[in-house]
């Protein structure tokens, strides 16, 4: 994500990338590990990852102002 700021990634693209197609993950490990990142760099100033409905999730910077 961070690679690739502001660019939306499916579930489906994110799975197939982290586990490979070979392997038959639930979408909804996905979300998991997505809360579990946002957690760990709530209080980071650089970045945030934004959830797009119906569609995916994105990295954007933060304006640091």
């Amino acid at each position: 994500l961070l690679s690739y700021p502001n660019v939306i990634f499916t579930r489906r693209q994110l799975m197939d990338e982290i586990w490979g197609m070979e392997h038959d993950v639930d979408e909804r490990t996905v979300d998991v590990h997505i809360r579990r990142l946002r957690e760990r760099y709530e209080h980071c100033d650089a970045f945030e990852i934004v959830t797009v409905r119906g569609l995916g999730y994105k990295a954007v910077r933060k304006d640091n102002q």
